[in-house]
Parts: structure tokens; C-alpha cells; sequence
């Protein structure tokens, strides 16, 4: 069956670094479209960024825009997350998706996603 596994979360303090995986297994990972959410307590889920299949295009939520970059290793089936210049406001559960990849669009909702992680624990500290 599908697997998607985060790993990488951790405590840090305002303005450091922290790289996220996701490892997956069970499907084609170079035919996904792969997107990063995170949720916060008692918040929705809410969209962070998205990938491409191959690599070739992304998008970001405004908030990470120029924090935070996304990228994949289709040989090694792992999805990153890299986060820089980290807020207390990005303290969340991360989590990785993955939807059939067809034409590339900017799909940001949840319900466009047919397989989810359970996430990794991200908490900033000012």
C-alpha cells in the first residue's frame, strides 16, 4: 500500500533551519504531483507547497514565500522541505501528499490529494 513518512521536524528558535522529508513507498513517486500542509492546533489544514512530477514547477504559500523551498529526488522517491529563516508562526504538523499528476495546475486543497503522511512536529520558538 501507499506510504508517505515524514521525518526532520524539531524544536528550534526563530531564524533557524530545518530540512523536511518524506519518504515514499507503495507508488510511482515520479508520476505524483507532491504538496506539503501543515496544520497547527485547533487550525485547518492548510497548504504550504506544491511540486511537480518532475520538479520543473512549484508554488508556495505567500507566508513561505522566499523562506521555504521544495524539492524531490525521483530516483530516491523523498520529497524535501527546506526552511529557512523559521517564525514561531510556522510551528505546525507538516505533512506530505501526493495526487496523480496531469497537467500542472495550482491545486492547494486538501481534497485534490489522494494519500497523505502523518506528519512531523515543527515548533519554533521565539
Amino acid at each position: 500500500q501507499v506510504q508517505l513518512v515524514e521525518s526532520g521536524g524539531g524544536l528550534v528558535q526563530a531564524g533557524d533551519s530545518l530540512r523536511l522529508s518524506c519518504a515514499a513507498s507503495g507508488l510511482s513517486f515520479s508520476n505524483y504531483d507532491m504538496g506539503w500542509f501543515r496544520q497547527a492546533p485547533g487550525q485547518e489544514r492548510e497548504f504550504v507547497a506544491q511540486i511537480s512530477a518532475s520538479g520543473g514547477n512549484t508554488d508556495y504559500t505567500t507566508s513561505v514565500n522566499g523562506r521555504f523551498t521544495i524539492s524531490r529526488d525521483n530516483g530516491k522517491n523523498t520529497l524535501y522541505l527546506q526552511m529557512n529563516s523559521l517564525k514561531p508562526e510556522d510551528t505546525a504538523v507538516y505533512l506530505c501528499a501526493a495526487r496523480w499528476s496531469t497537467t500542472w495546475s495550482l491545486r492547494r486543497r486538501t481534497n485534490e490529494y489522494a494519500y497523505w503522511g502523518q506528519g512531523t512536529q515543527v515548533t519554533v520558538s521565539s
